[in-house]
């Protein structure tokens, strides 16, 4: 399955209950799940695009691949306190949630994946 973008509507209604805060946060997603804040205009949101599609494809069925776009879903990205993109949320089965600012390559990407399992 390929990266799917979402909205704070969509993200509610996919990944999580949000909440008014981050102690609120109650992921309803049936598997693990990635999430991308990235900008189009961001070099580094643009080397790893491609990469996640990849892999979204090779975890097909095991995680779910999601993006947000930060400057048209302003609101989501203040509640996880984004501030530096790339910023990729890993959130295992059971809604704990780890982060990672910054480009990572394929393979970092993968570990970290392959933690979520």
């Amino acid at each position: 399955m390929a990266t799917i973008s979402l909205t704070k509507e969509s993200f509610s209604k996919r990944v999580a209950h949000l909440g008014t805060g981050l102690s609120q946060f109650k992921f309803i997603g049936a598997r693990p799940a990635v999430v991308d804040f990235y900008a189009p205009w961001c070099g580094p949101c643009n080397m790893v695009a491609p990469i996640m599609e990849d892999l979204s494809k090779e975890y097909d069925e095991k995680v779910d691949f999601y993006k947000v776009d930060v400057d048209e879903e302003n609101e989501l990205s203040a509640y996880f306190g984004i501030r530096s993109i790339p910023t990729i949320l890993f959130i295992t089965a059971d809604g704990t949630m780890s982060r990672h600012t910054g480009a990572l390559l394929r393979e970092q990407l993968k570990n970290e994946i392959n933690k979520l399992l």
